[in-house]
């Protein structure tokens, strides 16, 4: 009897082990049927061809916007020159078109934004990369960083036009200069608290991809946190530091509305870093729907191909450089 019942359990047993064998063995046939075979290759290669077709289709509109710009600007290039970037005279009136007054203002923004913006960024990189990396807190301040990348410029022109204009307005008045509210140094602070979260964030994920190897052993050799930071973390991730700052800077030269509704827009020189200016993409906003001849149009074109052609090349830099500390990392 025990016998018995021994084959059954035992033929139940070979039962069990053998029908999801048979399920398996149903499923890779299924699997590799010829006709799915086809299929499958036939999607991927239609996949293929589909991301081929969008890579190349943004390598055409890249190409495409330089070739309207660089034909648009001709008349101006022919006509006018290289003295274009060195005449200070902007009067379209008489067809006189001096772009050196927008390209001193880009130059001013930009640079004294990036010096009020890379303590900042610099500081917050640390604190999320190195000193609060995770934590409700750091979550907290990296949410609201992404959200200042996010809000609409002209966000940030109505609230400094309401908010930072009134004040540097009272302390020009302090400091005995005409108070303006509106000028230079106004456009550069809205323009420093754009780009602070472009080099705060790529500054954290460098500082982050410092191996952990070498702040043990610089630990182990009794160095302090303050030590660390300076003498292994910051030369560690030094050019993506750097590579962030440079692409701030090409953020900052670009910026429009922001800065045209801070700036003060006067088309002559500035006297100093308190005085109304112009930088070369509000000019373009301001008045190429006012432009009614085609020299002037052309004018603001050739300027808007100088302003392409100069963030991308700092672009291109910046990228280089986080390819090169992302490799030597890696």
């Amino acid at each position: 009897m025990d016998s018995v019942i021994h084959d059954i359990g035992a033929s139940s047993q070979v039962q069990s082990a053998v029908v999801p064998q048979t399920k398996a063995g149903t499923h890779n046939e299924r699997l590799l049927r010829p006709g799915r075979i086809r299929k499958g290759i036939r999607r991927e290669r239609f996949f293929k061809k589909t991301l081929s077709f969008t890579g190349l289709m943004i390598i055409l509109i890249v190409f495409g916007i330089l070739a309207t710009l660089f034909y648009q600007s001709l008349p101006a290039i022919q006509s006018l020159g290289a003295r274009f970037f060195w005449s200070s005279t902007w009067n379209p009136v008489e067809n006189i078109f001096g772009a050196l007054p927008f390209l001193v203002g880009t130059l001013i923004t930009s640079f004294l934004a990036l010096i009020i913006s890379v303590p900042f960024s610099i500081a917050i990189a640390v604190f999320l990369g190195e000193y609060f990396p995770k934590g409700g807190f750091s979550n907290f301040i990296k949410n609201t960083i992404d959200l200042i990348a996010a809000v609409p410029s002209v966000i940030f022109g109505f609230w400094g036009f309401f908010v930072l204009v009134p004040i540097i307005r009272i302390l020009e008045m302090k400091f005995g200069i005409m108070p303006n509210g509106v000028g230079l140094f106004s456009a550069s602070l809205i323009l420093a608290i754009m780009i602070i979260p472009y080099a705060a964030s790529l500054g954290t994920t460098m500082i982050r991809m410092v191996p952990a190897s070498l702040k043990e052993g610089a630990y182990a050799l009794g160095a302090t946190r303050w030590e660390v930071l300076r003498k292994v973390i910051v030369p560690y991730s030094k050019s993506g530091l750097f590579a962030g700052i440079l692409l701030s800077l090409g953020r900052a030269i670009g910026e429009t509305m922001a800065v045209t509704m801070l700036i003060g827009n006067a088309n002559f020189l500035p006297k100093s870093i308190f005085s109304p200016g112009n930088t070369m993409a509000s000019v373009i906003a301001n008045e190429f729907t006012e432009a009614d001849h085609p020299i002037y149009v052309s004018a603001l074109i050739e300027m808007g191909l100088f302003l392409f052609l100069v963030t991308f090349v700092i672009n291109l830099i910046g990228k280089k450089i986080i390819k090169r500390a992302t490799s030597n990392n890696g």
